[in-house]
């Protein structure tokens, strides 16, 4: 009874890294909006299906490869996070928690009905011509898509914690987190901070989504099914935390894999 035990241990470790490391990009996004801005964005499942839908048209309308799309559409994403932040948050940022909270559900809700609207709730797929092409590493087996949206995933976080740990914008972006009076009085300008966080967050998230494409299906709500783990990460790891939602990401994925093979 032991040897399919220990046999499967090599697959189940490859495959909660795998996941682990797409957890990660949702969740740290979704962490250091809150670290900076200390706002609990509900919509972020939802810029996580726009993603999604992104890489789906750009290749069935194109026939543009996700990975392709993920390049050429970085400045789209994170133009959106920054209009969105203009045109929905500015106004609340300086309001109570109750009024932030309303405000993301609000814009959950809305974008999720946007999209019902205008592309239906039948689930849309990606097939790409590497979509059954399958690696193996010792004696586990994984797809070659998931292969593909680890690496970048793991590219994307050690960019970000690079970012806000060496350039100067990060910095001030850290200062703005640790107290926002006093980096307003030392000539930060926290408005622009907000919105630079926002948007680099919704970009994380945006990425995983169009990373996710093709592994996973495409519809209005996709977004729930990833966004509630996030979730768990952010807190498990410690709101605020970049580090700690890395490190909860791998643990939350070790749970899942696990217990669904179990």
């Amino acid at each position: 009874a032991r040897r399919p035990t220990m046999h499967v241990v090599p697959q189940l470790l490859v495959s909660t890294i795998l996941l682990g490391g797409i957890y990660a990009l949702i969740a740290v996004g979704l962490t250091l909006i809150f670290g900076v801005m200390r706002v609990v964005n509900f919509a972020h499942g939802e810029f996580l299906m726009l993603g999604m839908y992104l890489a789906f048209w750009a290749f069935a309308l194109l026939r543009l490869d996700p990975y392709v799309t993920l390049v050429l559409s970085l400045p789209l994403i994170f133009g959106f996070g920054w209009l969105s932040y203009r045109m929905v948050m500015r106004p609340v940022i300086h309001a109570s928690h109750n009024v932030q909270v309303f405000t993301t559900v609000g814009l959950s809700i809305a974008l999720q009905n946007v999209a019902l609207v205008l592309w239906s709730a039948d689930s849309q797929f990606v097939r790409t011509s590497y979509y059954t092409v399958v690696v193996r590493l010792g004696s586990a087996v994984l797809n070659l898509a998931q292969l593909i949206a680890f690496a970048v995933a793991v590219l994307c976080t050690a960019a970000l914690f690079a970012f806000m740990r060496w350039s100067y914008t990060g910095k001030v972006m850290r200062a703005t987190a640790q107290d926002r009076a006093a980096a307003s009085l030392m000539g930060i300008d926290t408005g622009r901070v907000f919105a630079l966080t926002w948007a680099v967050g919704v970009t994380c998230v945006g990425v995983a989504g169009v990373l996710l494409a093709p592994i996973y299906p495409v519809y209005p709500t996709v977004g729930l099914q990833f966004v509630l783990i996030a979730y768990v990460a952010v807190v498990l790891g410690g709101l605020g935390d970049m580090a700690g939602a890395l490190i909860a990401s791998l643990i939350v994925a070790a749970v899942e894999v696990i217990g669904s093979y179990v």
